[in-house]
């Protein structure tokens, strides 16, 4: 089990993400744009730095949803392994089953 602080900080995180996506967007836009002047893609260049950095997607890290383990984490089943072994030997996903031979 990891660290409830280190959870909750990505949930914090991904809130913060959620909250800014738009406006993150929209500057990222206003900077790409080869043709508006340099000024004014600078300007939003600087305000894009002013944002907070846990803003940015990323700074996001995949967790597994029941234990918050970092490492070995399968990103269709939001699971690591540990548990993806787990939940398979007791056959609760479906058709998946542990090989033994």
């Amino acid at each position: 089990m990891a660290k409830k602080s280190m959870v909750a900080r990505e949930v914090k995180r991904q809130k913060l993400v959620n909250k800014y996506a738009g406006k993150r967007a929209a500057l990222k836009e206003i900077v790409k744009n080869a043709d508006l002047p340099m000024e004014e893609r600078f300007k939003a260049s600087l305000k894009l730095a002013e944002m907070p950095r846990n803003s940015s997607a990323v700074r996001l890290h995949n967790r597994c949803q029941l234990t918050g383990r970092p490492h070995a984490y399968y990103r269709k089943l939001k699971l690591s392994r540990i548990m993806l072994r787990d939940l398979a030997s007791f056959g609760q996903i479906p058709g998946m089953v542990k090989s033994s031979w």
